[in-house]
């Protein structure tokens, strides 16, 4: 049998949303850790930092060409990449530690895309004015000069603002100056303009026009972050004991009416009177006691909780998955609150276990009883002792170090004269900002003597800040007799000439000098 209705499609088209502005103290802050947030990114790069002679004077620094990492007074070498995963060990428990304190606080206030995201829509207001406006313009079909001129103008400044956050990315990995101007006069490397390409795009794109997709759809972390919750984490609700029933002012005053009418036609009934409680938008003159046939929530449903809500939610419904806790919701239900006489906090910052105190005629606890619990205590725990952990090892690493890796083919040597000798390769690395002149000694047996490969001397000299590998050659003379086992233990030292500082690595000297 033929049917003319249309099978619903399996996707259905975004909805654009346009967040109202808002003020109060969340949105203030929002704009401040903005206003940080972009101030450190943008900036960085361009902090200079004197290392002295043959090193780079930028800050912080990815130098990928000489495989180091500057991070001001700090270098980090490739075999201490442990430092480099201690500190993303210490962001996830971090994180984690936020999440069950306060809820997705990080996707509300510090995530890039929430950052990123929040600066386009102050262009786009700046551009098309608020809510209202972007609304209609959204919805005129026909293209006009003045809906082109507006369009033009904001995505200019989106790709500008992209082009710039791509550009700083790239002042990471290379001298930000030197970069500067090889961009500019086209000498930079393709990889450098390949890399802002791609980080423009996808910041114009997820931070215009994707937005809310990314959060709900892209990011893996909301679907996490529940595990990382539980009745006690603070997060943003809605108190629905205190606003249910809601209505609007026509509702409200035909309760009002109708509550007057019965009082007058029937008188009071049985079990007293109720006392008269003043209603917004209630017809002036009204007084009196009167019986209340339903007694109305605070929420007068106006929606500007809605409204304001840069994921287009209504917080009213109970906890969803796409809610970043921004609490820009909580700003504007405030607002209102104040309009209508009616207590703030309607929609605020609290956990499941307040709601059931609250509902049972009780008080909420302490924030500070929520945010130190056996959980948050645990993670706290943890990110201390890795943060401590990374801290002494970063205080008792030498600014010498040496490794030494025996050359097995052949294991060992005998010379004409009957001596045994093993061939070493060891790698010194000078960490200090200037040359410096190491000397290479052995203890472990007093028959045992070293000689260098290209230097009848016992020093070395390692540029600064570099790593040289030396083949060093010890030798057993005839008679020596090392050990019976014709394995000796030794000990490779290298002491730095200039202020007497050393370090050592223990190794096997193979072979019978008898």
């Amino acid at each position: 049998m033929a049917t003319t209705d249309q099978e619903p499609g399996l996707y259905a088209a975004r909805e654009p949303i346009f967040p109202k502005r808002v003020k109060g103290r969340f949105r203030s802050l929002k704009w401040f850790i903005m206003a940080v947030t972009l101030g450190i990114y943008y900036l960085t790069p361009w902090i200079r930092w004197d290392r002295g002679p043959n090193l780079p004077d930028q800050a912080v620094l990815v130098d990928m060409a000489n495989r180091r990492f500057y991070f001001f007074w700090i270098e980090i070498w490739p075999h201490e990449f442990y430092f480099v995963a201690g500190l993303l060990v210490m962001a996830g428990l971090g994180l984690f530690l936020f999440t069950s304190a306060l809820g997705r606080v990080w996707c509300g206030y510090t995530c890039p895309q929430t950052v990123w995201t929040d600066l386009f829509i102050l262009v786009e207001r700046w551009v098309e004015g608020d809510r209202n406006a972007r609304l209609r313009l959204h919805r005129q079909k026909k293209w006009d000069v003045t809906k082109a001129r507006l369009r033009l103008t904001k995505w200019t400044l989106w790709l500008l603002i992209s082009i710039a956050t791509g550009g700083a990315w790239v002042f990471y990995f290379t001298d930000a100056p030197t970069l500067l101007v090889d961009l500019f006069t086209l000498n930079a490397h393709p990889i450098a303009y390949t890399t802002i390409f791609v980080l423009t795009m996808t910041t114009f794109i997820f931070g215009g026009f994707a937005r809310e997709q990314i959060c709900i759809y892209a990011c893996p972390w909301p679907r996490i972050q529940a595990a990382m919750m539980d009745e006690d984490t603070i997060t943003v609700a809605y108190r629905e004991w205190r606003g249910e029933p809601r209505g609007k002012g026509k509702r409200r005053r035909a309760i009002a009416e109708k509550a007057i009418a019965e009082s007058h036609v029937a008188g009071p009934k049985e079990g007293g009177k109720a006392p008269f409680i003043p209603m917004p938008d209630m017809p002036s003159g009204v007084g009196g006691e009167i019986d209340e046939p339903e007694k109305m929530g605070d929420c007068i449903d106006c929606n500007a909780c809605v409204n304001v809500c840069p994921m287009g939610i209504d917080i009213r419904d109970g906890q969803q998955l796409a809610c970043i806790t921004c609490a820009l919701c909580i700003d504007a239900c405030d607002e209102i609150m104040d309009k209508i006489g009616k207590p703030r906090g309607l929609i605020d910052y609290m956990a499941l276990t307040d709601e059931q105190a609250e509902r049972a005629g009780g008080k909420a606890r302490n924030i500070w009883k929520h945010v130190f619990r056996p959980r948050t205590i645990l993670y706290t725990t943890l990110w201390s002792l890795v943060g401590v952990g990374l801290l002494f090892a970063l205080f008792i690493r030498s600014d010498i170090e040496m490794t030494v890796a025996p050359v097995r083919n052949p294991t060992f040597v005998t010379l004409a004269d009957g001596s045994i000798r093993n061939t070493y390769d060891v790698r010194l690395r000078n960490k200090h900002g200037e040359e410096r002149p190491f000397r290479m000694t052995v203890t472990g047996h007093p028959a045992l003597r070293i000689l260098l490969e290209g230097s009848p001397y016992e020093t070395v000299y390692v540029p600064a800040d570099e790593a040289k590998l030396q083949r060093v050659y010890v030798i057993a003379p005839k008679g020596s007799d090392p050990a019976e086992d014709e394995r000796t233990e030794f000990r490779f030292w290298v002491e730095d000439i200039s202020n007497g500082e050393r370090a050592y690595k223990d190794t096997i000297f193979n072979g019978r000098a008898n």
